[in-house]
């Protein structure tokens, strides 16, 4: 966890990104997974009704792969890039299942609010709408390059079997498909 403000910055070089957070160098599958640790050590979590270890934020861990080679005939050294963005959302809450009040009830709408805001981009997208409103929340604006034209998305939902968070679950399922529609 850090004290430092962690606003969203965008340049020309970088692109979008988060001001004060790290940048760490790997080669390892097994630093990858060090500094994936050391990233879920600074989640929040809070108990609710619905859940004893509840995320209190949306957690983003992204990996730039770069490849550099020698081109054949030129001998000029070429470099490749890409970049993949793990994802864990929180999940959307009612307050009045999960009994959450002050900060943990602030949260939870914050959470809300933000998965409101990515079903309407995913709905502008699927749309083909002119406007795509990626600005309306910090996760769509850091996840604005992941989620335009061109990508590849792999969508890995949890649901959960109790009949308590069925309408969550069959929310999921529809944004899924409203996704999935694409042109």
């Amino acid at each position: 966890k850090t004290d430092k403000k962690c606003d969203i910055r965008e340049n020309p070089k970088k692109g979008v990104f988060i001001n004060n957070l790290s940048e760490v160098v790997v080669d390892t599958v097994e630093k990858i997974e060090a500094v994936l640790e050391r990233g879920l050590l600074g989640r929040t979590v809070a108990a609710t009704k619905m859940n004893a270890e509840s995320s209190r934020s949306h957690s983003i861990f992204t990996i730039v792969i770069e490849m550099s080679n020698i081109e054949e005939g030129t001998g000029r050294e070429v470099l490749r890039a890409g970049k993949l963005n793990l994802t864990d959302l929180a999940g959307s809450e009612r307050q009045k299942k999960t009994g959450a009040s002050g900060d943990t009830l602030k949260e939870g709408t914050k959470i809300n609010l933000s998965l409101t805001s990515l079903g309407n981009v995913i709905q502008a997208l699927t749309e083909a709408r002119e406007h795509v409103p990626y600005r309306d929340s910090k996760l769509t604006r850091l996840l604005q390059d992941s989620l335009g034209e061109p990508l590849s998305l792999l969508y890995v939902w949890i649901l959960y079997p109790l009949t308590s968070v069925t309408h969550c679950c069959v929310c999921c399922v529809d944004c899924v498909q409203v996704a999935t529609q694409r042109p």
